[in-house]
């Protein structure tokens, strides 16, 4: 079976894909590579590549990436795959909105991850930030100065067609392959079609059952941007950091847990298996080698129509990525971004 989405289609061969307009291929099932530290990366990215990934989800704010292109290296070294098997995915962060910091922000995440060009670059958050030169920090992170007596972010105004005018020229120059957006809504992006000479190729947002997102999927689909769902397990890398309550796990959910054991799957299974059949990639992060089997098993089995449902109706619209609630908790700063 296919499922028509976002412009494109999900096959069911070795390496599931989604068809991007263009007519790229994106693997479905992508390593999400945030809060994977440093010094396990090379391993853990590199064992991915054995064990079948080819999506490999990165950003300049992750502060992993040299340790990421490590493990991608030695893969390639090793003849476990092809460059142009894998999908690699880098993000521009908030400080390096102005034009004139664009490119060298791409070409400093191609540096680390060892990589000539990016299959995608993301725009990682519609938040502008003042400029931090590298060589004072790197990865900025989202403080303007730590050592103030009052740390916070510092917004500056960039609009943001001159943002991705910048992207575009990214593309022009061979640098990156495809550019998108990652937490944009409905306005932003229609505001953003409305003069991109290069339309963005895919949207990244936060998406799980208690934020299925359906009517921003739709609109997605009409226009044929393709959707790459992070946090798809929903709380469960947010509860270490205090940005969700141990409670509020979906893998907990009672449907979830029933329908695990109907189908002789793992909750997580469960979950990814939702949001691959409704049409979206996935990034679940894993630095466990034995969840990097378990979280590509999702192909040999379909959830049916009333499950789907079911599950979709989860619905709390309960985001856990808001810089509406943690710029204010964590950075002094009230920022929000989805109201």
């Amino acid at each position: 079976m296919q499922h028509i989405v976002n412009g494109g289609q999900i096959g069911h061969d070795h390496h599931p894909a989604i068809t991007l307009a263009d007519g790229g291929r994106m693997p479905s099932l992508g390593l999400g590579t945030w809060k994977i530290p440093a010094a396990l990366a090379p391993t853990v990215v590199h064992e991915a590549v054995r064990a079948g990934w080819r999506h490999f989800d990165c950003a300049c704010d992750y502060g992993n990436e040299r340790a990421v292109g490590a493990g991608l290296a030695a893969a390639l070294a090793e003849g476990l795959c092809r460059r142009e098997e894998l999908w690699v995915t880098s993000k521009l962060w908030n400080t390096f909105h102005e034009p004139q910091h664009v490119r060298a922000a791409c070409e400093r995440s191609l540096m680390d991850l060892g990589l000539e060009v990016l299959d995608l670059y993301l725009i990682h958050f519609p938040i502008a930030l003042s400029f931090v030169p590298f060589e004072l920090r790197y990865p900025p992170e989202w403080f303007y100065d730590p050592q103030a007596a009052t740390p916070a972010m510092k917004p500056i105004r960039v609009p943001l067609h001159e943002t991705w005018g910048a992207m575009e020229e990214l593309v022009r120059s061979g640098l990156v392959k495809r550019i998108g957006v990652c937490n944009f809504g409905t306005s932003l992006l229609r505001d953003l079609l409305s003069y991109a000479q290069i339309r963005p190729s895919l949207l990244q947002v936060e998406l799980h059952p208690y934020l299925p997102q359906t009517r921003l999927l739709r609109y997605c689909h009409n226009e044929s941007i393709a959707v790459t769902a992070f946090s798809p397990l929903g709380a469960e890398s947010y509860v270490p950091i205090g940005m969700a309550r141990a409670g509020e796990s979906v893998l907990q959910e009672p449907l979830v847990t029933s329908l695990a054991q109907r189908h002789g799957r793992t909750p997580a299974q469960i979950v990814l298996r939702w949001a691959i059949q409704r049409g979206t990639a996935v990034i679940p992060k894993t630095q466990q080698l034995d969840r990097l089997q378990e979280n590509r098993a999702i192909y040999d089995f379909e959830l049916n129509g009333e499950e789907m449902q079911q599950i979709t109706a989860l619905d709390r619209n309960r985001r856990f990525n808001d810089p509406g609630e943690f710029g204010e908790r964590a950075f002094n700063t009230f920022f929000p971004i989805f109201d």
